[in-house]
């Protein structure tokens, strides 16, 4: 699908206050790593992450999402009333109901016609809300729409640290890496109509596609404990999502190059979601991506879920890697498997 009328106009974020090495995590785990003869140092190695942030204890994902967003509101000069829909788009939420966009728009002060949802969708939550946001722009139903996450790995490492020392065993170690690799933080996106846009950051278009036949290879949950005694658990076939989500991947790639009408060399940036050095060298070459064209930020930000993405693209913006006249691609493969990639006339 094609967008005439769609801007980026702005984005927020915030960076988690604790910084967590991945050096740190492993001294947690010396008694695992003594016990199956693993030597310091693998979980960088094998990653490609030297460090993460968490939240201080307690902290609420609508605080830290709305702080994101009163950063891309005061940006772009937008006021509440002007904001016809607030979607929460993270896997942490602060409740089952109501929806976390709740709190994010009564902190805001939105409320009356606007659109106030939670959309999920595993890492690429920030993207469906994207696009919702966009095609009820491009419709004529709103005007302007802040796209908002915010992700914490605090608890679920440690759980997943505490079940390891319980059970050290290499499977174990194994299934739960990929939880260890995650961070924590916020973002919001607002997106306008091109009229009102100052920024014209134009959306072209997006392209999407899904292997739900491989739902089962990734899975973090339960939600809040239903049923209330069911164990939080959070497993990770790496190298089945790498193998199929490379292959979901190219088709995706395929579908986003006829929509954009863009050949692969006018493609001056790609912004992946942030996962790993091995999943990103994997993607990059199977779409035969120069490594020089991506931006990252995981090897100091770790897996941060939803926000990874639109927050890389926020720090690409600041340092001017992304420039104003390049074609970007904001591309994103996750657990379900869903992939989804946009194109941004930045």
């Amino acid at each position: 699908m094609r967008y005439s009328r769609v801007c980026i106009e702005a984005l927020g974020y915030e960076l988690a206050p604790n910084v967590v090495t991945s050096a740190a995590l492993e001294d947690r785990l010396a008694p695992l790593y003594k016990s199956l003869y693993i030597s310091p140092g693998q979980l960088a190695a094998l990653s490609g992450i030297r460090e993460r942030r968490f939240w201080n204890p307690g902290q609420r994902m609508s605080d830290g999402a709305l702080a994101a967003a009163r950063k891309a509101m005061a940006t772009s000069g937008f006021e509440a009333s002007e904001i016809g829909a607030v979607i929460y788009c993270g896997v942490c939420r602060d409740n089952l109901e109501p929806a976390t966009a709740c709190a994010v728009a009564a902190g805001l002060g939105i409320g009356g016609a606007a659109v106030i949802q939670d959309i999920s969708n595993a890492c690429l939550g920030i993207l469906s809300g994207m696009i919702d946001v966009a095609n009820r722009i491009e419709l004529g139903q709103i005007r302007a729409g802040l796209v908002v996450s915010c992700e914490s790995s605090r608890e679920i490492n440690d759980l997943m640290i505490e079940r390891l020392l319980r059970a050290a065993t290499m499977d174990n170690y194994k299934t739960t890496l990929a939880t260890l690799t995650g961070g924590s933080g916020a973002v919001a996106v607002l997106l306008t109509d091109s009229e009102l846009s100052v920024s014209q950051h134009r959306l072209i278009s997006q392209a999407i596609r899904s292997a739900p036949e491989h739902h089962k290879i990734c899975r973090w949950g339960p939600d809040t404990g239903i049923p209330a005694s069911a164990p939080m658990i959070m497993e990770t076939d790496a190298p089945a999502v790498l193998t199929h989500g490379v292959t979901l991947g190219r088709a995706t790639w395929r579908d986003f190059l006829e929509t954009t009408k863009w050949s692969p060399s006018q493609v001056d940036r790609v912004i992946c979601h942030q996962v790993t050095a091995g999943h990103r060298a994997a993607i990059l070459g199977a779409l035969e991506i120069p490594l020089d064209r991506d931006f990252s930020t995981f090897e100091y930000l770790g897996n941060i879920g939803t926000v990874s993405l639109p927050m890389t693209l926020a720090i690409a913006a600041e340092r001017e890697v992304v420039r104003a006249g390049d074609r970007v691609g904001l591309l994103g493969i996750g657990s379900g498997l869903n992939c989804m990639m946009l194109g941004v006339e930045w």
